[in-house]
């Protein structure tokens, strides 16, 4: 029983990089992020037709035109004309 939740939690730990979310600018123009994930902040700038994979578990992000989102891992975000689409 041990050995089979061993395998289960390591399982789980091996997926986790897989629930992130990825954001990709659809933009013209360099696109900067704010990310907020367990209490740290980091700016992200995203180069025109780039794509980053973000918030492995779970985040806040500030977009360029002010709006703030919420991600708890796996959504695909677009960014085109500074707001953003979550798919």
């Amino acid at each position: 029983m041990k050995r089979m939740i061993m395998m289960l939690l390591v399982s789980a730990a091996m997926t986790a990089p897989a629930m992130a979310a990825t954001v990709t600018n659809k933009d013209a123009d360099t696109q900067v992020l704010v990310v907020v994930e367990d209490g740290n902040r980091a700016e992200i700038a995203l180069e025109p037709g780039s794509t980053e994979t973000i918030c492995p578990s779970g985040c806040f992000v500030t977009l360029p035109n002010g709006d703030r989102i919420a991600l708890n891992g796996g959504e695909d975000v677009e960014i085109q004309g500074g707001s953003a689409s979550v798919k």
